[in-house]
């Protein structure tokens, strides 16, 4: 689509910019929602869409870099747990 209407792919800049809008957007619906800024229409069902949309830009620049997103994702979650499980463990409070 990119090529047909623009003559060209977009870059890793624009998909960056693309990305980090979306994400901005997000701050306000996410204010929208508290009932702090008002916006026109949804908020919950617009704020249903970025987030969705969001991570299709995360697959996107995976692809765009040529990263296994499955795998990163996958290795992050496992490095994630184990480090709560970590901080869980250490943190206990004494047993009374």
């Amino acid at each position: 689509m990119e090529e047909r209407f623009n003559g060209k792919t977009w870059s890793l800049h624009e998909l960056m910019i693309g990305f980090s809008n979306d994400v901005g957007y997000i701050g306000r619906l996410l204010l929208a929602h508290d009932g702090t800024w008002n916006i026109d229409g949804d908020a919950d069902a617009e704020l249903k869409h970025k987030l969705a949309e969001t991570l299709w830009w995360v697959f996107v620049l995976a692809d765009k870099l040529e990263i296994d997103i499955d795998e990163a994702f996958t290795d992050t979650m496992k490095s994630i747990r184990a480090g709560l499980d970590s901080t869980i463990a250490r943190t206990a409070p004494a047993e009374q």
